[in-house]
């Protein structure tokens, strides 16, 4: 394979014991590159976020970093644990540190939103469902739900599913949650909500985000650091603070995409 064009805008950052870290992603279907040499490193307690136009791969990059997918060339580690060697039990284990919520919440929609976030707890413990139940209502309550959790999906709105989405993702205690595109057709007050829940849960509970988006304002407002995938390079043209790269980059894609001007 042919190297992916030289970036001007990665800023990498070295990062003691990373929660997540990709080394030397590929991903190819047949003769077809995605991208390839994608390496980063995720903090804990970081919001992680990242970003790219339609068809860069941003969803398949999280795909793999949860396990859905392969790579076809370099390794995952989560939590300090290879993806690809942890097999069986260990590997159920280590998914049942992850939480994952897709864009669409992926609530079931005959069961009410208490039921939802339960779910994970009757298929991965052994909790009564007392205690299933009151976990439940705390996971609710942190996305500010209380007082919704009888209700079912097709009764309550866009940012409240996304909100109940987080909760089931959370409920297992996860160390690493990993959003699809959680503003994703919501309004700007909404978003700008569901923005904050992020940001508090990562500061209250220390949990590690990573999260993929291309709402601009989300990346600014939650971001810690951020990649950026780019389709015709194939690969990686940015890493770093999302603010610096709004005020400082070089690569003409980045700079068109934070300031929104056409490259």
């Amino acid at each position: 394979m042919a190297d992916a064009p030289e970036a001007t805008d990665i800023h990498r950052t070295r990062v003691e014991n990373p929660v997540v870290e990709a080394r030397g992603l590929t991903m190819a279907f047949g003769s077809t590159v995605l991208f390839r040499d994608v390496t980063f490193q995720v903090a804990g307690g970081e919001v992680f976020v990242i970003l790219g136009g339609s068809g860069c791969g941003k969803s398949t990059l999280l795909k793999l970093l949860i396990g859905l997918y392969r790579p076809s060339e370099g390794a995952i580690h989560i939590l300090g644990e290879d993806m690809e060697a942890a097999q069986g039990a260990a590997r159920r284990q280590l998914l049942s540190r992850i939480g994952v919520m897709w864009q669409s919440g992926a609530l079931f929609g005959s069961m009410t939103l208490l039921e939802n976030v339960m779910l994970p707890l009757e298929e991965h413990t052994r909790l009564p469902r007392a205690a299933r139940e009151e976990v439940a209502r705390v996971k609710l309550g942190l996305v500010g739900l209380s007082d919704a959790a009888n209700r079912l999906p097709a009764e309550i709105s866009g940012g409240m599913a996304k909100r109940a989405g987080i909760a089931r993702a959370m409920a297992l205690d996860p160390s690493v949650l990993f959003l699809d595109e959680p503003s994703a057709g919501l309004d700007p007050i909404t978003s700008a909500g569901l923005d904050q829940l992020i940001k508090d849960l990562a500061r209250d509970l220390g949990t590690t985000f990573v999260v993929v988006t291309h709402e601009l304002q989300s990346i600014l407002a939650i971001g810690d650091r951020c990649i950026m995938l780019d389709k015709q390079a194939k690969g990686m043209i940015a890493e770093g603070d999302p603010r610096r790269l709004r005020d400082h980059a070089t690569h003409p894609t980045v700079r068109a995409f934070f300031r929104r001007e056409a490259a």
